[in-house]
């Protein structure tokens, strides 16, 4: 006996509904989160891996698990509370955002959201007033640090440079990050033989200008993981090398163009990775405030040196870093 015409496509129109009916359920079942970059940037684009791997590992795999939706600003503050709006709007579970510029938007414009924020990038959380304190998170937020072990850069910084004792140190006073760090630099320098020259850069159109500057008063130059030095680390590295003065980097993405001599930098997928396992806690029920911030170890930091680089600032490669393992043509 055979079906009728109407009867075959009566079957087709339930399977369909019934196949769409599980695709929604599926989608429903995903976990939405947002996240807000600050601009596209090696160092900002690895921590976004490294999160992503986390995730995975911990079970959350995307397009399965979890569904990701990405933005930035192209380092354009103005335009944070719009990105962090227009991801609010598809109601994520978690927002992880980049840098501590980001952050600071995120929380003020999440607060009473009920979304979660996981940060990364940032590097005084504490003296960004994002958390409490470094041993625990706050309502709704907690995240991974990029703290630099300073100590480490400038005995890094000494190999290279033995003779080496003023440290010029460029930063944006209008960013809690560089104020931060470059505290913790003060800080650390008399024990490293350091004498620290610190000169404000809030513009880049001032670069060329303040870094000439340093001409005379510093031995080297240090450029932490700033947000308005680093997107224009050539503009540094160029006005350094017209003053004589080589560069130690806080990110080894310019040594491995040959902009800069040396760089000794944090692992910046493993801060993703950091913030990841921590998003993923939380994905299981943990309450931000009960997590403390983390900061990269000492392993989570390399040195990189630059051959051309070197040769281009006049400087010999010290013997004791001939077999370092850290040279790129």
């Amino acid at each position: 006996m055979h079906k009728s015409k109407s009867g075959w496509l009566s079957g087709l129109v339930v399977a369909g509904a019934l196949m769409a009916s599980i695709g929604s359920a599926a989608a429903a079942d995903q976990i939405r989160i947002g996240i807000a970059n600050f601009g596209e940037h090696p160092q900002l684009n690895a921590s976004i891996d490294g999160f992503k791997k986390a995730l995975a590992a911990g079970g959350y795999v995307e397009g399965k698990d979890v569904v990701y939706s990405e933005s930035h600003t192209n380092f354009d503050a103005s335009l944070v509370p719009q990105m962090i709006a227009k991801l609010q709007a598809e109601n994520p579970k978690l927002m992880y955002t980049i840098t501590t510029p980001v952050s600071q938007i995120a929380k003020k414009a999440l607060a009473g959201s009920g979304i979660t924020i996981v940060f990364s990038a940032v590097t005084d959380p504490v003296a960004a007033k994002l958390v409490p304190s470094w041993e625990a998170g706050d309502a709704g937020m907690t995240g991974a640090t990029d703290l630099q072990d300073v100590a480490a850069v400038m005995a890094f910084t000494k190999k290279l440079l033995p003779n080496a004792k003023r440290l010029g140190v460029p930063y944006n006073p209008g960013e809690a990050n560089d104020v931060a760090l470059l505290d913790k630099i003060k800080a650390a320098a008399p024990a490293a033989g350091f004498e620290v020259v610190a000169v404000g850069v809030d513009n880049v159109n001032d670069i060329q200008q303040r870094i000439a500057s340093l001409a005379g008063k510093a031995d080297v130059i240090y450029t932490p993981a700033s947000n308005l030095l680093q997107p224009a680390i050539a503009a540094v590295s160029a006005a350094a090398r017209q003053a004589g003065i080589p560069i130690v980097n806080s990110d080894d993405g310019a040594v491995r163009k040959g902009v800069v001599p040396a760089s000794f930098a944090v692992n910046y997928e493993q801060v993703g990775m950091n913030a990841g396992k921590i998003a993923v806690e939380i994905l299981k029920g943990a309450d931000p405030k009960t997590i403390a911030p983390s900061r990269p170890a000492y392993e989570d930091h390399f040195p990189l040196i630059s051959k051309s680089a070197m040769k281009a600032f006049g400087i010999e490669l010290p013997a004791d870093l001939a077999n370092c393992g850290c040279i790129v043509d």
